[in-house]
């Protein structure tokens, strides 16, 4: 049943973006779409800004927003920062609430920037290390369901039940159960990881004041996602839940805990272009081509029934698995550009995305699930989307103090979501730059939209179940980064 039990946790596993459970696929479009959406950044000046820098770039973060921004350096630069993100999340289930919350801190970009001598235009080359995306999130819940649906019920669903209820005295090896439902459900996901870029920039002057640049990265990281769930007799109805069985009575609580774990591998390239008209503006355009991920994949499933006068532990091995798959996102295409009036600048950017190119290739593990089940799964629910970010900064003169405001939003990528859950960001920051030399900024990021999460809500054979299991989450990002410049 390893396989059963890998697509039940697909099916449930409140990946903290819009789960649609109808999907029966080990891998689906969760997966997709958490590979895709874009991160936040490396740059406290750029996040300051609303992450409006294709149109920028003048610094060693061109590395991450356009590399053609790198022909723009004069001196050799040293940046590097750190960063913090908060994950907060409202959750009402079965008209509870609940607050939780998860975080992370860590390296957020360690930059190095080099100008050659050249007799005309510029040859800069950049080497890059930094965070391009950050899967800390987090949800929690707890509530009485009176309904007549449970997730054991749901795992004996046909046409392929689950042994695990059987292996833990819950039913029958007819797939027979007495529990009907009337189950306290509880339980919590805590998802970290990271996808780190080596990233190598090149960067030349090819006509006065057009600058052409390239990336090429290399992609390491991993994600983790920790499930626990319980269903508990809290009104104590049940003394039996095996009809075949008088040994294992008045049953207490089931529990399945399901730990997902990815390491991250792969590639990538950027092209980008910048114009700078005199000192006044500049205009940019970049193509990021498909990144590949390489995934390798292990899942594992432990669980325990309690009873009364005994726990039942489930046999780890038989649920759990390991696999390797390949996934490629879609094209982005960037384009955005920057106005600079007596210290004060305002950035505008759009990036085209359709997720419905991404693909998955090479998939080893999967059984009778075949990769064009999945490619066409995902193009069923997923859809293009234009990322849009404003940004402003104005330099105090005398002093060099930069205050900075921005504004972006990422469109869910599943087809007919409201805009409540499109992700949002208002950022913030402030800066400071000595003699065009030494740099300090800080800038903060507060994102939020909704979203919702199954335990169980379509059987097997795609039905609905009636008063299914369901979270409705108000979620809330803060996001700090420090960055420090040296040019020299």
């Amino acid at each position: 049943m390893k396989s059963s039990i890998a697509v039940l946790y697909r099916l449930t596993v409140f990946s903290l973006l819009i789960l649609y459970a109808s999907v029966v696929y080990p891998q689906n479009t969760n997966d997709a779409v958490r590979l895709g959406l874009p991160g936040l950044g490396s740059n406290a000046r750029a996040l300051g800004m609303g992450d409006s820098y294709i149109g920028l770039s003048d610094d060693a973060s061109a590395a991450y927003f356009n590399p053609a921004g790198f022909g723009l350096l004069k001196k050799m630069e040293i940046s590097g920062g750190l960063q913090y993100t908060n994950f907060g999340n409202n959750t009402t289930f079965l008209n509870q609430g609940t607050d939780y919350s998860n975080s992370s801190t860590s390296l957020d970009r360690l930059s190095f920037a080099f100008p050659f001598p050249t007799t005309r235009g510029s040859l800069v080359f950049g080497l890059s290390y930094h965070t391009t995306k950050d899967f800390t999130s987090t949800v929690k819940f707890n509530g009485f369901n009176s309904a007549n649906n449970s997730l054991i019920q749901a795992l004996l669903a046909p046409p392929n039940p689950s042994d695990i209820p059987f292996q833990l005295y819950l039913a029958s090896a007819e797939n027979q159960t007495l529990i009907h439902g009337d189950l306290n459900q509880s339980g919590s996901i805590l998802n970290s990881g990271a996808i780190k870029n080596w990233t190598f920039s090149g960067a030349i002057e090819a006509y006065k004041n057009l600058f052409i640049g390239l990336n090429f990265d290399l992609i390491t990281g991993s994600y983790d996602s920790n499930n626990q769930y319980y269903e508990d007799d809290t009104r104590d109805i049940y003394g039996r839940v095996d009809p075949t069985d008088s040994l294992h009575t008045d049953f207490q609580t089931f529990n399945l805990n399901r730990v997902l774990n990815w390491d991250i591998s792969g590639w990538d390239a950027k092209f980008g272009v910048l114009y700078q008209f005199t000192n006044l503006a500049r205009f940019g355009f970049t193509v990021q081509f498909p990144r590949s991920y390489d995934i390798k994949e292990k899942f594992t499933v432990n669980g325990y029934s309690q009873f009364s006068n005994d726990q039942v532990t489930l046999k780890s091995s038989d649920f759990s698995d390991e696999v390797e798959y390949n996934v490629w996102t879609p094209f982005e295409l960037g384009a955005g550009f920057s106005v600079n009036l007596r210290g004060f600048i305002f950035a505008a950017q759009g990036t085209l995305m359709d997720y419905s190119q991404t693909k998955f290739e090479d998939v080893s593990g999967l059984g009778a699930v075949t990769v064009e089940d999945i490619n066409q799964n995902i193009k069923d629910q997923l859809t293009a989307v234009f990322n849009y970010n404003l940004g402003v900064e104005y330099t105090i003169p005398m002093i060099g103090l930069r205050l900075r405001g921005g504004y972006m939003v990422q469109p869910s990528p599943y087809k007919g979501d409201p805009s409540d859950y499109d992700h949002k960001y208002i950022t913030g920051g402030i800066g400071f730059l000595a003699d065009e030399a030494i740099g300090l900024d800080f800038a903060i990021a507060h994102g939020w939209w909704k979203d919702f999460g199954d335990n169980y809500s379509f059987d097997q054979l795609g039905n609905y179940i009636a008063g299914a299991s369901r979270t409705y989450q108000d979620i809330s990002v803060n996001k700090f980064i420090l960055t420090a410049t040296y040019r020299f």
